[in-house]
């Protein structure tokens, strides 16, 4: 190895490697968490190359609790995912939407899956996430989906949660604010990286809307974002500190929230892979590893609300 590589390649990794021990010391516990939180881990097969069978091996060698998808919609495909569920002790959270652009034929995919995965799959999910509705939809329009999901709630007692991402109906947090303030059943999952990229800040303009929105969470998607992006590169390295810190407050009022509650606490670990994790240009190469990110993350939440 030549030695300019060399140096170069031990400058980056030590910095990387500095900045993994600073978070890890600044992670730990507060007190008011210690113990006390029921908390469950899902991993994501979003960039899982293997099967459902291989996938679900290896995230319960990691640790995990179990998995967030999205609905199957074959019966050959639940029957693969039931299996390997039943196979290595896992349980299972539904992503549930649509992508179609004509909103009649939208509302009515929607509401097929939501109804398939709250009462046609054998093992009762955690949950069901929802990518609701779009940006550009009416509140009127847009409403609906949420009417509809609060009389599957009801019906079935499966929480079913909407989440905060961009090009659906909760893109932006002041838009969130209008939904929350007129259907007191709204309940979030909170994938707030998105907020940061359409306000383009740490949203330190906009603190009262965001408290009022992280009262109504019941689920949460630990992908650090900043203001130029979703997602950061790695959120070991030291660069981010800024906006590891503000994604740590935001879980930590969440996290006091389910403490004096009782609730368990869903968390799945979402950093995505390319193009969401930035790569070298030509090459595609990713600039860190999506798996371990993710297991990190995991560990993280372990140790800081829980170990």
């Amino acid at each position: 190895m030549k030695r300019r590589h060399f140096m170069s390649t031990a400058i980056a990794t030590a910095g990387v490697i500095s900045g993994m021990e600073t978070l890890a010391g600044e992670n730990s516990a507060p007190a008011r968490f210690e113990n006390r939180l029921s908390l469950k881990i899902l991993g994501t097969n979003w960039g899982f190359a293997g099967s459902t069978d291989q996938f679900c091996a290896a995230i319960k060698k990691e640790g995990y609790d179990g998995t967030e998808m999205w609905w199957p919609g074959t019966k050959e495909k639940q029957a693969e995912l039931l299996a390997a569920l039943k196979k290595y002790g896992l349980e299972v959270g539904f992503l549930c939407g649509s992508g179609e652009q004509d909103y009649a034929r939208h509302l009515d995919q929607f509401k097929k899956q939501i109804d398939e995965a709250t009462t046609r799959f054998e093992m009762k999910p955690l949950y069901i996430n929802c990518h609701s509705g779009r940006d550009h939809f009416s509140y009127e329009q847009n409403k609906a989906f949420i009417d509809h999901t609060t009389a599957a709630t009801r019906k079935t007692g499966i929480p079913i949660y909407h989440e905060t991402h961009r090009g659906r109906m909760l893109f932006a947090a002041h838009i969130t604010r209008n939904f929350i303030e007129k259907n007191p059943e709204l309940r979030l999952t909170l994938d707030i990286s998105h907020w940061c990229n359409v306000h383009e800040s740490l949203l330190h303009d906009q603190q009262e809307t965001v408290s009022l929105a992280l009262s109504r969470v019941g689920h949460i998607h630990s992908r650090i974002g900043h203001e130029e992006g979703p997602q950061v590169n790695d959120p070991r390295a030291p660069e981010w500190e800024a906006a590891v810190k503000a994604h740590l407050a935001w879980w930590d009022a969440v996290v006091e929230q389910k403490v004096k509650s009782g609730e368990t606490l869903t968390v799945l670990t979402e950093f995505g892979p390319p193009d969401y994790l930035p790569t070298l240009p030509y090459t595609r190469q990713p600039l860190a590893d999506q798996w371990a990110i993710n297991v990190y993350m995991m560990q993280l939440f372990r140790k800081r609300y829980v170990k």
